[in-house]
């Protein structure tokens, strides 16, 4: 398949509109967070109830840190994440989709990334509480590489080297 063919796949119909697209891109990616949304607040509901087990009372201060660190990215990302639905709720009716959708999809973004940040602290921290600091920082730094190779490299790199869709107005 062509790399022509193959964006016109991926972006819908060949004749569609920009008004289509944007409003296509918009159903996708209101989608999307519906998938991350579940295990973002899985795991800030887990981070929240942490504290009241008896065993945190013997935390140290860096894992009270690092606690800290992961509830507020989990925070921030439940918050970014949920953004776009409500931005969109707000805004219904006032023919700017367009610009809600790029504001969405900059909130989407920086909700990933926060995520990425309270999963790694969340398993620094278990993996410092259950085993030991040498091997929760090496986990904890291979899942942060392999979420920035995976959620940011390797579409980084397919982007810079496939031709961009041009929907033109209709």
């Amino acid at each position: 398949m062509s790399t022509s063919s193959h964006a016109d796949s991926e972006s819908g119909s060949e004749g569609e509109t920009r008004k289509e697209r944007v409003d296509r891109e918009l159903i996708e990616l209101l989608n999307e967070l519906r998938v991350a949304l579940p295990g973002v607040q899985f795991l800030f509901a887990f981070l929240l109830v942490v504290p009241f087990q008896q065993k945190f009372g013997r935390t140290t201060h860096f894992q009270h840190g690092v606690y800290f660190v992961a509830l507020a990215a989990a925070a921030l990302a439940t918050a970014l994440l949920i953004a776009p639905a409500a931005q969109h709720r707000i805004l219904f009716r006032q023919h700017d989709k367009e610009m809600l959708l790029r504001r969405s999809n900059r909130s989407a973004l920086a909700g990933l990334l926060a995520l990425g940040v309270a999963i790694c602290s969340a398993l620094l921290l278990v993996v410092d509480a259950l085993f030991s600091l040498t091997l929760a920082w090496v986990t904890a730094g291979a899942l942060a590489v392999l979420l920035g190779w995976w959620w940011l490299a390797v579409p980084l790199w397919h982007r810079a080297h496939h031709e961009q869709d041009v929907v033109t107005d209709e």
